[in-house]
């Protein structure tokens, strides 16, 4: 029944945003717990990002997937890891944080799997990897599992107890970022490595890993895991000179579980091109402070005006600079809104028989330019 998250996207499914070929949305769609809205703008020559809702019986599930040096691993993660999940939840009779941790081991074991059937034909896919935000709602019960720097935020109603509030909502964020740049995360990874004195090094101003990659945590990224990768000549190229005694990354999620509240009013899921140029408080004011279509869309484009102003130029300046150069501008962008309604009623309860699994595009510009995506790996 999953399959159904798998198939190509037409052009009819989504929406444009006007003037921008890199721009695709959906503007508000119901889930079992509420409504949400999507929007991806595409930046790399290949689109990099993925994400998709997933509503069950049992479950809602998000996912965003930022990929980097390529999208053959964010694009894996779309056609297993939510297959995982449900496949586990039903034998082990719920979700949990250990069904959590089985699934992304298994979608990490299933991408190593493919990565090895390449060799030696495609040796570039062991150096591909992708940061995995995955967000669950079952049973009252809110999930937030995340390996690298995408970002779930709550927007949360002040409590009305609380003096001064005047109907605020506060921004509460549900996930680490799993990123150097973050001094407690370069400790953890330096406590890893206590016997190599340079793991992170801070090169041109950027905190990296062995000066190469800035997250600590992926799917993928197999010639800094795994030894029979890491002295493959093609990857040389990409720094892994250096002898790998043990695994510079991991594929352990970080999961936070709490219970919903009816004063936890959406979720933000987003890749990091947003929060590269929106705080948590101002995505969280952006969104209640406007209508819900078309949320995701709104901040998508406050982030790519954010990223105009700082280079002193317009939005209308950006969106006429083409995929691949247009990310010396900003990133690949990926925003899911989903809007907590805690009564269920009307059209939506009738969802929870059904699935219904809605997947943003495999590449925007050739869906907008030919009105079908490229295929996937």
């Amino acid at each position: 029944m999953l399959e159904m998250c798998y198939r190509p996207l037409e052009k009819c499914f989504g929406g444009e945003d006007e003037g921008d070929d890199l721009m695709w949305h959906k503007g508000l769609k119901p889930h079992s717990f509420g409504d949400f809205s999507m929007a991806v703008v595409q930046a790399n020559s290949a689109l990099e990002d993925q994400g998709q809702v997933l509503t069950t019986p049992s479950a809602t599930y998000v996912g965003v997937y930022d990929g980097h040096g390529g999208p053959e691993a964010s694009r894996f993660i779309t056609h297993s890891l939510f297959s995982f999940l449900h496949k586990l939840t039903l034998e082990q009779g719920g979700l949990s944080a250990d069904v959590i941790r089985k699934a992304y081991r298994a979608t990490e074991e299933e991408f190593l799997h493919l990565v090895r059937q390449s060799m030696p034909h495609k040796p570039q896919f062991a150096s591909v990897g992708s940061c995995c935000l995955v967000g669950a709602i079952s049973k009252g019960m809110l999930y937030v599992a995340n390996l690298g720097d995408s970002r779930a935020v709550l927007g949360r109603r002040v409590s009305e107890n609380h003096p001064h509030t005047n109907g605020r909502v506060m921004a509460e964020r549900l996930s680490n970022d799993h990123n150097v740049c973050f001094e407690e995360v370069r400790k953890e990874v330096e406590a890893l490595h206590p016997d190599d004195s340079q793991i992170v090094v801070c090169t041109r101003g950027v905190w990296r890993i062995k000066g190469i990659i800035q997250v600590s945590r992926s799917i993928g990224d197999f010639y800094l895991k795994k030894a029979e990768f890491h002295q493959d000549p093609f990857l040389q190229q990409f720094g892994s000179s250096f002898p790998l005694k043990r695994p510079l990354m991991t594929a352990e999620p970080s999961i936070l579980i709490r219970e919903l509240e009816p004063e936890d009013l959406f979720l933000i899921f987003a890749s990091d091109g947003l929060w590269e140029h929106l705080t948590d408080e101002a995505a969280v004011e952006t969104v209640q402070k406007n209508p819900r279509t078309g949320i995701a869309k709104r901040l998508v484009r406050a982030a790519l005006q954010e990223a105009a102003r700082k280079r002193e130029m317009r939005y209308e300046d950006i969106k006429r600079i083409k995929k691949g150069t247009r990310r010396h501008f900003h990133d690949d962008i990926t925003v899911i809104v989903m809007f907590l309604d805690h009564s269920n009623k009307g059209s939506r309860a009738k969802l929870r028989g059904h699935f219904d699994c809605t997947n943003a595009p495999v590449d925007i510009f050739s869906l907008n330019a030919q009105g079908e995506t490229v295929s996937s790996i």
